[in-house]
């Protein structure tokens, strides 16, 4: 499971890229995810324009992202393909997570 991180304007830009985030690799996202969050304060945003198709397990490791962070620090969605969204709408954890079209998009919604 490779995730890249940048930062830009204070913000944390993870982008995974893998096509994939089902069982296969729901336990190494979550580590990865740990492994860049655990000791950086701020504002984080999960790229996943290369993610062309998410399980429940998937599903499941992003929530626990989410889940893992601290009180000061926050996770918004970005690059969402339309299979991916459709597994975010119907399970109703759009309700959970900020979405974005793009990152850029992201860091400037979080700048306001």
């Amino acid at each position: 499971m490779q995730i890249t991180s940048t930062q830009e304007r204070g913000v944390h830009v993870l982008k995974v890229d893998e096509a994939r985030i089902d069982a296969s690799v729901a336990i190494q996202f979550k580590d990865r995810m740990r492994d860049q969050t655990k000791d950086a304060p701020g504002h984080f945003v999960l790229d996943l324009s290369d993610v062309a198709f998410i399980d429940s397990s998937g599903l499941g490791a992003i929530v626990a992202s989410l889940k893992q962070l601290d009180g000061d620090q926050s996770l918004a969605l970005s690059g969402l393909s339309p299979a991916v969204d459709k597994v975010f709408r119907l399970t109703r954890m759009d309700m959970a997570f900020r979405i974005h079209e793009t990152p850029a998009a992201a860091i400037a919604a979080h700048g306001e």
